[in-house]
């Protein structure tokens, strides 16, 4: 991967152009990093509210017609259903592993085939969460595992 960054005062705002042949997983990765740095997700903890940065996000599961946010420093409770985050997430690398569960791709550790085409999903902080076979390939196909 080639990196070009062009430093000049005649530019009033930061444009990031980029060409490639097509579309790779390291280069979803470079772009979902991007997206997550501006990305804010408003999220309640014992009655307080939080902005929380998209980039601290490991996980998010829905529970009982609740959802919850899970971060390093934390378990967040937001107002959202888990299809609005979703959509809202998944550019941001956030992929759909179960019905009720959204993982950050690159909270991912380890992936172990289990029974049934399921996946046993290993994350950074050694929760082990476990991927439906209906969403396995789909997991497969955004972390370029074929």
């Amino acid at each position: 991967m080639k990196i070009e960054i062009n430093i000049d005062d005649k530019f009033e705002e930061t444009c990031i152009s980029i060409s490639c042949k097509g579309l790779t997983p390291e280069l979803e990765k470079v772009l979902a990093m991007m997206r997550i740095m501006e990305k804010k997700l408003v999220a309640v903890r014992d009655g307080e509210t939080f902005l929380l940065e998209v980039s601290e996000i490991i996980y998010i599961e829905a529970i009982d017609r609740r959802t919850f946010v899970y971060t390093k420093g934390g378990v967040y409770e937001s107002g959202l259903r888990l299809y609005e985050l979703e959509e809202q997430l998944e550019e941001c690398g956030f992929v759909r592993v179960s019905k009720s569960c959204l993982v950050k791709l690159q909270a991912i550790r380890s992936l172990k085939s289990d029974i049934n085409r399921r996946i046993r999903v290993t994350l950074d902080n050694g929760e082990v969460i476990i991927a439906s076979r209906q969403y396995a390939d789909g997991i497969k196909r955004r972390l370029g595992i074929t």
